[in-house]
């Protein structure tokens, strides 16, 4: 008989949509006709906890404690019933099932307020921009925080909305302190964890338990959920994989480990998951398993004996959403950061393009790592059969695209496919900024659904940028940002600062670049990452070549990914965190863009070295408007009204033909020869984008050569191919 499987999500990953993972792998086993289940046990602990009747035993927990509180904390303490009063309320609310309550919350007189709450005297002018639900989700976000400032303080001090004893799991090259909080008593957060896993087991009736772990903040939570089961449940094998183990555990050789789970799984999950199913069925030896580790006689061993290849991606499956509980997912909102909004607000269904990274040469990037080394795309015709299919499971339209790096011509085709279809779907994914991102494809992906999209300035210098192999320059960046701001799709920009060799001046140029970015408004969101080093990039693993030194850690025998390094010939780094973060923020918000740089520190800087209209000329340097010889062209717009009529020239009368066309908003006109307009009509029914057969450029060419209509070249320089261009005759 074949072996029931359960995939569970630890605790904290997302409040607003569910971690894909389990979702991927359920998919995959309905191919097989393999029964699962499986749930996310991060959004209903918060649900549990963040409820009238989790609340009250929290309270009375604190009742019954000697704990010394805070005096915020006590503050809350001491308003206890009134919490206990509005959970339900706001978590109903916050759910977008009790809209009405967005009206009471606004008016500052319903929800109890603490210390969260005293940010809003800097931030009273950002809700001028923000309507009155969207003020309420943010408040009522702040009155959930003030909650986990108490349970933090006084209850259990791991825990974090969208994380769990993240320190935990950071470079944790021993397992002493995890398997010590392992071992210590449960607190409230932990005792809901297991009895809701209890409760999720007692219904399946698993054979397996298979945990992801994407991040360090769930992997405390993963291993409680497995010590539960090797307790209570001590038939159930249980697994673990994702993210995590991927990039951590590719040493591993702690056996305590092997006390709270039995598997340990590494890269894409579907192959060593089928191996291991085989393996219980009694189909597989255990030297056959792919890429799998157990304990065997005290030993850890990892077992790569299977001659399977990975699943192709097509052969993967849709992924399924069916066990979670979709409408029961939280918006909330953090207001500072327009890309970081997109994360915690909304309900996204998580799909992945293609596998890897097309580009796969960043020298920071785990790019030695199967997930980001071995690319496979899949056809646009699959992709949207998945995205139909998960529409019609969900009921939800909203897509995050979660690819390292979506390739430029798979969005393409992608976007033509979904407008074919007439597929209302909302999307946004991450990409490079690379120069195939023209004008006309971004109105393509505009009018497709994207949103936004986030890519890798890093740093914003040509010499760093050069020598991380990003293959971009930042003047490129700026002009591939601003064709997608010119759509109307928003651009965040991942930034870096403590790059090797990266000098104070360069630190400081790179800070000019990007407070001009936001000065011509072609970026709106950002974000400043500390460089780190990591055991599976060309920098961790070479790093003479980048002019660092590793010093530590030691391999040990849990977790090794995080390097530590010295960089003799750059920056102190560490002294530049605050200042760029503090300057971003602003101009996020479109202020301070005047203010010199050396405001931002309270050190000395030098003055920038790079004209302060830099990134303004690099967006308006013309490019080589040399056309791939496999463009596409397309009509977005309807087929137009050709009407001819006689107009005086001097004393004679010439047939001027229009071609009148009518969009969502209004109804416009262009004129042309009427031999040129009559070969308009009839081609422009085969450029239409719902035209399942794509037409290339030149085909275009040809189809007017042999009209005999004159030069192309000539026809592409009129005012009538620039009025078709300018209103969605698109070349992509």
């Amino acid at each position: 008989m074949k072996k029931k499987t359960l995939f569970i999500t630890p605790p904290f990953t997302q409040l607003n949509t569910p971690y894909p993972a389990t979702a991927y792998l359920k998919g995959f086993l309905n191919t097989l006709g393999r029964e699962s289940y499986q749930a996310d046990l991060g959004i209903e602990v918060i649900l549990s906890l963040f409820s009238s009747k989790g609340l009250t035993r929290l309270f009375t927990e604190l009742d019954e404690s000697d704990a010394e509180l805070t005096e915020n904390s006590f503050r809350i303490y001491a308003l206890r019933s009134e919490y206990i009063a509005t959970i339900d309320p706001v978590i109903r609310f916050l759910k977008n099932q009790n809209p009405t309550l967005a009206h009471s919350i606004c008016d500052r007189t319903y929800l109890p307020e603490a210390s969260r709450f005293q940010q809003l005297e800097d931030m009273d002018w950002a809700f001028g921009t923000m309507g009155i639900h969207d003020k309420a989700r943010h408040l009522a976000t702040l009155y959930l925080e003030d909650l986990g400032d108490l349970i933090q303080e006084a209850v259990d001090p791991h825990f974090g909305f969208s994380r769990y004893a993240e320190r935990l799991g950071r470079s944790a090259t021993s397992f002493d302190e995890m398997e010590e909080a392992l071992e210590r008593p449960d607190t409230i957060v932990s005792s809901i964890l297991t009895s809701i896993l209890n409760d999720k087991i007692k219904t399946s009736e698993p054979d397996i338990v298979c945990i992801t772990v994407p991040f360090p903040g769930n992997l405390y939570g993963g291993f409680k959920c497995g010590q539960y089961i090797r307790k209570h449940y001590p038939h159930i094998q249980v697994v673990m994989g994702g993210g995590f183990a991927n990039t951590e555990l590719r040493s591993l050789k702690e056996p305590r480990v092997f006390n709270y789970i039995n598997f340990v799984c590494l890269d894409d999950g579907e192959a060593p998951l089928l191996s291991l199913l085989e393996y219980l069925d009694g189909d597989r030896p255990l030297e056959q398993l792919k890429r799998v580790y157990s304990c065997v006689k005290g030993e850890v061993v990892y077992h790569n004996g299977a001659k399977e290849k990975d699943v192709p991606q097509r052969d993967t499956g849709t992924p399924d959403y069916s066990d979670l509980p979709l409408f029961d997912y939280l918006s909330v909102i953090e207001i500072v950061n327009p890309m970081h909004r997109l994360w915690s607000d909304g309900r996204w269904n998580k799909l992945t393009l293609a596998h890897g990274c097309y580009w796969g040469k960043c020298s920071f990037c785990d790019i030695s790592l199967d997930y980001i080394r071995r690319y496979e795309p899949m056809t646009a015709a699959l992709l949207c059969d998945r995205i139909e299919e998960i529409i019609a499971q969900t009921g939800q339209n909203g897509f995050h695209f979660v690819d390292e790096a979506a390739p430029p011509a798979l969005l393409r085709d992608v976007a033509l496919e979904m407008i074919r279809r007439k597929l209302t779907v909302v999307w946004w994914t991450n990409i490079r900024f690379e120069k195939n991102f023209t004008h006309d494809l971004c109105l393509l992906l505009k009018a497709s659904g994207c949103i936004a999209i986030s890519g890798g300035l890093e740093v914003a210098s040509d010499r760093l940028l050069e020598r991380m192999k990003k293959g971009v320059t930042v003047a490129q960046v700026a002009r591939v940002a601003d064709a997608f701001t010119q759509a109307g799709i928003m651009v965040h920009a991942y930034l870096m600062y403590g790059f090797p060799t990266q000098t104070t001046q360069e630190t400081i140029d790179a800070l000019e670049m990007v407070r001009q970015l936001f000065e011509q408004g072609i970026v709106q969101s950002g974000f400043w990452h500390r460089f780190a080093m990591t055991a599976h990039s060309p920098v961790g693993l070479h790093p003479e070549e980048f002019d660092v030194m590793r010093i530590g850690p030691d391999l040990g025998k849990f977790a090794y990914n995080d390097l530590e390094h010295n960089d003799p010939l750059g920056a102190n780094h560490d002294l530049f965190a605050e200042g760029l973060s503090k300057s971003l923020f602003n101009y996020m918000h479109g202020v301070c863009l005047d203010f010199p740089l050396s405001e931002w520190f309270d050190f000395k800087v030098p003055a920038p070295s790079i004209s302060p209209r830099y990134i303004e000329k690099s967006i308006r340097e013309i490019q080589d408007a040399t056309t791939r010889p496999n463009a596409l062209v397309t009509w977005t717009g309807s087929l137009p009204e050709l009407s001819v009529f006689e107009e005086k020239q001097g004393k004679k009368k010439v047939e001027i033909a229009e071609l009148v066309f009518f969009d969502k908003k209004k109804e416009w006109a262009v004129e042309a020869d009427v031999p040129v307009a009559e070969w308009l009509t009839e081609i422009m029914p085969r450029l239409l984008i719902s035209n399942p057969a794509a037409y290339a450029l030149d085909q275009l060419k040809r189809d007017y050569d042999e009209a005999g209509l004159g030069s192309f070249d000539g026809f592409t320089s009129s005012n009538t191919w620039k009025a078709l261009r300018q209103r969605g005759l698109l070349i992509v």
